[in-house]
């Protein structure tokens, strides 16, 4: 076969024909431009004052708007959310994180699994952004929280290890520790801001430590197994509550010497207490006895009580005084009571196992 000229420059011209096909299909076009990421969702529109609830088992932080009383969102926190305070200036919540496994009272420990000590601190919960920033240092088992008056000290009492600690709020860290009775749960400040009060269960007994000397001045006998404290407001007497003796301990704060003890019948069990805003009352919350419990604080006696829900434990009041609010740990829900009809006007479903509660005016 002869192939001409012409032929030749036929055949080239489909060779190159060719090979500009080949080499089209061997290149796949470029990717098409990926999206762009989403961005991150803007934070929660945080309420002027809000009702801040621990629930212990959700491990989370429910945010409810005293206007609408309603929740408006939930913040992750970790594990066991108990003890909750804000900072003076209220931009900040100290939440006490645990890693010990949750047991009620006569559980043998020996029965539970080992605790996640990297799990326990004091989560930082910043009230504009709507979120936990960070986890400070708080030795073995916090369980409440208390912020000094300058919000430069975060107090923390450690159940298991039977101490409380005091927390440096600017770098994390602990800074001291205080040797108090086994069991510590409650920890508040005197009305003065001087002294941190400190309650034992397995002792009966309240821990007092002077801030300035940084000792330990004196432990007061109370009822067994106290559960928390509320002041005067003129720093001139304290209450508390003994759950296992259905009883109030009435306390001189000047002499730390016991003044009285209110019975508050039988069956009760006395845990949470919050003082009227006026000084007027201390209202306490019962637990299993499910009661909401007014002591008028002139004749230290019981005057009104109303039903709040199963096992009402956290318990907090409105800065009116015209409402309290209970947090009950069976039903997954806080308990709205209205002060002067008694009326239980509103449950509102929060988190699983709600615990501490705290109402917070952000400024």
């Amino acid at each position: 076969m002869c192939i001409t000229r012409s032929g030749r420059f036929t055949l080239t011209f489909l060779l190159s024909v060719v090979a500009a096909a080949a080499f089209a299909c061997s290149n796949p076009p470029p990717p098409a431009a990926t999206k762009a990421a989403p961005p991150p969702p803007a934070p929660p529109k945080m309420p002027a004052v809000g009702i801040y609830v621990t629930n212990e088992q959700s491990g989370d932080l429910t945010v409810i708007d005293t206007e609408t009383l309603e929740p408006v969102t939930t913040i992750p926190l970790g594990k066991r959310p108990r003890g909750i305070a804000a900072s003076p200036d209220g931009t900040r919540l100290y939440v006490a994180l645990s890693g010990s496994p949750s047991a009620g009272p006569g559980v043998d420990e020996k029965t539970l699994p080992p605790p996640d000590r990297t799990a326990d601190g004091i989560g930082v919960v910043d009230l504009k952004e709507g979120k936990l920033i960070k986890v400070m240092t708080s030795g073995n088992d916090p369980e409440q929280v208390a912020v000094s008056k300058d919000g430069t000290q975060v107090f923390v009492a450690n159940e298991d290890s039977g101490q409380l600690s005091v927390v440096d709020a600017a770098t994390g860290q602990i800074a001291e520790r205080f040797k108090v009775g086994d069991e510590p749960e409650c920890v508040t400040l005197e009305p003065s801001g001087t002294r941190v009060w400190v309650t034992s269960e397995e002792d009966g007994a309240v821990y007092v430590i002077d801030l300035e000397t940084h000792k330990v001045v004196k432990s007061v006998k109370t009822g067994p197994r106290p559960r928390s404290i509320a002041f005067m407001q003129d720093g001139s007497r304290a209450y508390v509550p003994a759950e296992n003796g259905a009883s109030l301990t009435m306390i001189d704060v000047k002499k730390l010497t016991v003044l009285k003890t209110i019975n508050l019948g039988e069956g009760m069990r006395p845990m949470g207490t919050v003082m009227a805003p006026d000084g007027s009352r201390v209202y306490v919350s019962t637990g299993r006895s499910k009661m909401v419990l007014a002591v008028d604080t002139k004749t230290n006696k019981i005057i009104a009580s109303a039903e709040a829900g199963p096992r009402p434990w956290g318990i907090a009041i409105a800065a009116d005084g015209k409402t309290i609010y209970t947090a009950n740990g069976p039903s997954n829900d806080i308990s709205v009571l209205d002060v002067i009809t008694g009326n239980l006007t509103k449950k509102i479903a929060v988190g699983r196992g709600p615990w501490g509660i705290a109402i917070v005016a952000r400024h």
